[in-house]
């Protein structure tokens, strides 16, 4: 109460908009708070709104306030609005809350008490298994638990299956961008299980991904810990070049972040080059992040913004709140007043200019504009990764044929295959309402692709045709040649149709240097067809283009596709949608129809219904969804470590992969075993994934990849050494043997442990295997997180100390003494007993923690 922020805080509090009550953070009068990134200002609301002097303290306030001197330096604690789980990681988060119902129901406390209290969206989808006859048997258990926990739990928002993937899910029905509760009004934020989460702050929402102990810890209503951020400043500056697509921008932007050097930082974007890009250009590039290494890409909420959430049929009541109240915080970017724009690097759109990938690799890149010049390049040059090593005097060869009863002719460069593809990178609407627009324009200019031409359109989905079809442009594609043949991996893999024999013959006989174009990802020499050596990949409207053209060898900006009806020159140019006219047509004609379909879907489900218990009725026979041990062997102090062996003796960079393995479960393993013991088939075991909610099944998993190094044994695979025995037996043989025994564990390892991705498990597991440290020389911080959440001490070697360094073998026995009261990077000592053939060697060692417990 002494601190002189209190004041401020208490006086925030009054502020009202319409009867809702809010954070009127201009009140500060604080001239740092007109200098913080627009990111940065999420942050400060939110710890002067969950400020309590526990959680969150006005040190914490204070010191994102002083972000410019703080950042890199201080902890701060940040509360998001709420968390996004999909379901690999939601059945382990959602067991842990029904255990915890059951555990409390055992001491006689009402369970009805556990509760999430941030609220919490669980996407069910990521770990559906779908193949013939076996989908009830996989699938049922889980999502009979999905349902119960719809119903049971409140602050739950259960989305079923068939609705969509977690993260579009997020962007087109979960997003808010100002949230109401507890009386107040405030601004959305999120932090999700999901690799994709990062794309919601392209529309101006602050969130990025955690891990699944890291996400439980935020339903309960911790704060997520963090190192204030350096916040770099991207100025987008310039005009698109007319015939750059959204992919040429997000992987332009992705190059450029790339080479500033950006790891862990926040990016934000600025300039008046922003307001060039529509609202799926901004959530792909926040999308980007692992590309570049960033945490978040943040897109502050502008005009485009608000014009997406029009068109998405947001009610303009809500509307009209959302945008007062971003105004009335300076959460609102308006790109007219630079006067107060901090100084950031600045990235020139106009350097941003439309590329292909090709002859043989995608990582050999080619400006459209130099693609004549680099095909003949290719035709010169020596057979390799770019080279063909044509004669000179063969290069102009021409080689007439045949085709349906009219002549044409074929050189060196000639399109015979073209195929309009939409996944990956290309399943942004907005570069195939490019063909489709284009392809409209053409035939509008009475162009056409030669008949000879193998073209077809193999959406990735169904809904690509849904807004092909609603847009109109459908029809032009059709004309052109460009059929929809089916949804999934077509040309890519080689499963085009034979191209007519009249071809074939014609390129044999000149033995020429035909191409294939395609908006794919793969285009290796020889995979679209066997006489087909040269493919590039482009975005989806050049590949319209280069068919029209019917040749690689022209220069698009200076060189005519063809003549229109008139008999005039029609050039790229004449016929390419503009940014704009794609961005209109997305966004008032695609989105809205596509936001319209989801939220017509989501309206009829009904998951979220009450509850017939408040306690899950478990089933002893199911093999997908047990109640955990957790909650058995609870200690509310830390407590000392008394002669432990080491489990595992490990090297450098042992992932969480390594750790607990995600993928198929192996016939001879652990947990294979346990399966049969169950009466499955090895048909039936399924994942380690799916078995999330199966705690048997994942502690049998830890350590269990068939890539673990244990120095142990001194070979690969899941096995390590019984010490007190000499057996070498199964990881998990070996902890249930040491724990019959009363003998706790500990992992001895190298640099860089639990890298890779936050897989809670990697905790979870060793924690039920009866592992209580962890001593490594260095620890991926989102797994020595998920050790300390589970009571698991992560300790670190001294600067300079490794096993090696201090001669440890891996078969001694340990004692750590742990203190009532840790601190950060307290210093511990740790006994080591070493028995040699005659007599007892105590050595004593120093190691450092780098976290409390």
């Amino acid at each position: 109460t002494e601190h002189p922020f209190c004041h401020l805080i208490d006086t925030l509090r009054s502020e009202q908009y319409e009867e809702r009550r809010y954070f009127n953070l201009q009140k500060l009068s604080d001239v740092r708070y007109e200098k913080l990134p627009f990111c940065m200002r999420v942050l400060l609301e939110s710890a002067i709104r969950k400020c309590d002097g526990l959680y969150i303290k006005t040190d914490d306030v204070s010191s994102i306030l002083d972000w410019q001197t703080q950042q890199n330096q201080a902890e701060v604690a940040f509360s998001p609005a709420r968390v996004l789980l999909q379901d690999f990681t939601g059945i382990p988060a959602m067991v842990d809350l029904a255990a915890m119902r059951d555990a409390l129901a055992k001491q006689g406390v009402d369970p009805n008490l556990v509760n999430p209290r941030c609220p919490t969206d669980l996407i069910v989808d990521h770990s559906l298994q779908i193949d013939y006859k076996m989908e009830l048997i996989r699938n049922k258990e889980r999502l009979q638990f999905f349902k119960w926990c719809s119903k049971a739990f409140k602050n739950i928002n259960v989305v079923p299956p068939d609705i969509n993937a977690v993260h579009q899910v997020n962007l087109e029905y979960l997003c808010q961008v100002v949230q109401e509760g507890e009386g107040f009004i405030y601004p959305d934020s999120v932090v999700g299980t999901d690799s994709h989460t990062t794309m919601i702050n392209g529309l101006g929402i602050l969130g990025w991904g955690v891990g699944g102990i890291e996400s439980e810890a935020v339903m309960l209503g911790q704060p997520v810990s963090l190192t204030l951020p350096q916040v770099v400043g991207c100025k987008l500056v310039g005009t698109i070049n007319p015939l750059a697509t959204s992919i040429d921008i997000v992987l332009g932007i992705t190059k450029h972040l790339r080479q500033a050097g950006i790891g862990g930082k926040f990016v934000e974007f600025f300039g008046p080059g922003v307001q060039q890009l529509s609202t799926p250009d901004r959530t792909t590039i926040a999308n980007m992040c692992p590309e570049y290494n960033a945490t978040v890409s943040f897109f502050p909420v502008d005009d485009v913004t608000l014009q997406h959430f029009k068109n998405t049929s947001t009610d303009h009541p809500k509307l009209v709140v959302l945008e007062d109240y971003l105004k009335a915080i300076k959460l609102f970017r308006s790109y007219g007043d630079q006067s107060d724009e901090p100084q950031y690097s600045e990235m020139n759109l106009s350097s941003i200019v439309p590329h292909v990938s090709g002859p043989k690799r995608p990582q050999d890149r080619v400006a459209v504009t130099c693609m004549k010049e680099d095909f003949i390049n290719c035709l010169n040059e020596k057979v390799g990764f770019k080279g063909f090593h044509i004669s000179k005097e063969k290069q102009a060869t021409q080689v007439p044929f045949l085709h349906k009863g009219a002549e044409y002719n074929l050189a060196h460069g000639s399109v015979v295959i073209a195929a309009v593809i939409s996944c990956t990178n290309n399943c942004n609407p907005s570069v195939m309402l490019a063909a489709g627009l284009l392809a409209k324009k053409a035939v509008e200019a009475g162009l056409t692709v030669k008949p000879y031409i193998r073209t077809n359109l193999v959406p990735g989905s169904g809904t690509v045709t849904h807004y092909l079809n609603t847009s109109g442009v459908l029809p032009y594609l059709r004309k052109l040649g460009f059929e929809v043949v089916g949804y999934g991996c077509a040309t890519c893999v080689g499963n085009t149709a034979p191209l007519p024999e009249s071809v074939v013959d014609a390129i044999k006989q000149g033995d020429l240097v035909a191409c294939g174009v395609l908006s794919g990802n793969r285009h290796l020499e020889g995979r679209l067809c066997d006489c087909v050596r040269a493919n590039y990949l482009a975005s989806p409207p050049l590949v319209v283009a280069y068919a029209i053209a019917g040749t690689v060898s022209i220069n698009l900006e200076t060189e005519p596709l063809g003549v229109n009806l008139e008999g005039k020159d029609v050039y790229l140019r004449d016929i390419w949608p503009s940014k704009e006219e794609v961005n209109h047509t997305e966004e008032n004609i695609v989105i809205a129809s596509m936001f319209k379909e989801l939220r017509s879907r989501m309206e009829v489900q009904d998951y979220n219904e009450s509850a017939e218990s408040a306690l899950f009725p478990w089933d002893p026979k199911s093999t997908y969804i047990r109640c955990p041990s957790f909650f058995s062997k609870l200690v509310c102090t830390p407590q000392s470590i008394e002669g432990a062996y080491p489990l595992l003796f490990l090297g450098d960079k042992v992932t969480t992969d390594h750790i607990s393995p995600a993928g198929s479960i192996a016939r001879v393993s652990a947990a294979a075993k346990y399966l049969q013991s169950k009466r499955l088939t090895p048909r039936e075991f399924n994942s380690y994934g799916a078995r999330r909610g199966n705690d048997d099944v994942m502690t049998r998993g830890t350590f269990a990849s068939i890539k673990l190094q244990n120095r142990l044994i001194g070979k690969t695979g899941p096995k390590t050494l019984h010490i007190p025995s000499g057996q070498m037996l199964d990881v998990f043989e070996a902890a249930e043997r040491y724990q019959r025994d009363g003998v706790p564990l500990i992992i001895l390892a190298g640099k860089e442990y639990g890298s890779g991705s936050s897989r809670d498990w990697a905790a979870k597991g060793p924690y039920l295997m009866g592992v209580r440290a962890v001593i490594a020389e260095s620890f991926e911080k989102i797994h020595r997180n998920h050790l300390v959440g589970m009571g698991i001490a992560p300790l670190q070697f001294l600067p300079g100390q490794n096993a090696d360094s201090l001669e440890l073998y891996g078969k001694e026995r340990f004692t750590i003494n742990l203190p009532q009261e840790l601190t950060p990077r307290q210093q511990l000592t740790v006994k080591v007993e070493r028995h040699p053939l005659k007599g007892v060697l105590l050595c004593f060692f120093t190691f450092s923690t780098l976290v409390s417990l």
